[in-house]
């Protein structure tokens, strides 16, 4: 059988999850209640719209609840480390540069917490795989949909 490979989340990342996971398990279900208990109370429940939609949000909030429970239960929090760093690695922001391009800046994250248009990138994308556990000075090569990029990495912070 394969082993699962570790989920890894910074600290922020956590947090956040923490916090949608508080709003799900409060707000959002007594509010759901509420909407099943209004749906109920019209009467015949096989043709009332409101109360089968309601039923269907219910299924989706207790499904995200689970999901976002395993996940604190079972990631990898990372700490950010300050001071200097010497790889490239989760909870870290590299400095990268493309030939020509001017320097980009990305905070590695794991896969649940990526936002490329945020400057988060995951472990796990090309890009993050291929900067991870390489130094400053170093040149890396990132297989993408578009071919092969070569990277240098300026700064790890």
């Amino acid at each position: 059988m394969a082993q699962i490979p570790p989920t890894y989340i910074t600290a922020e990342g956590a947090e956040k999850i923490r916090l949608e996971l508080a709003d799900l398990k409060g707000p959002q279900r007594d509010a759901l209640s509420r909407r099943l208990r209004d749906a109920i109370q019209m009467g015949d429940l096989s043709e009332n719209a409101d109360y089968i939609k309601a039923k269907e949000d219910q299924g989706f909030i207790e499904g995200h609840i689970q999901e976002l429970e395993y996940i604190l239960t079972n990631a990898i929090v990372v700490e950010e480390k300050k001071g200097k760093r010497e790889v490239v690695a989760v909870g870290v922001t590299v400095t990268i540069q493309e030939a020509d391009f001017d320097p980009e800046k990305f905070y590695i994250v794991g896969a649940k917490e990526a936002d490329p248009r945020a400057g988060k990138i995951s472990h796990e994308s090309p890009f993050g795989r291929a900067l991870m556990d390489h130094k400053v000075g170093e040149t890396v090569e990132a297989e993408t949909p578009g071919g092969k990029i070569r990277l240098e990495i300026l700064k790890i912070e």
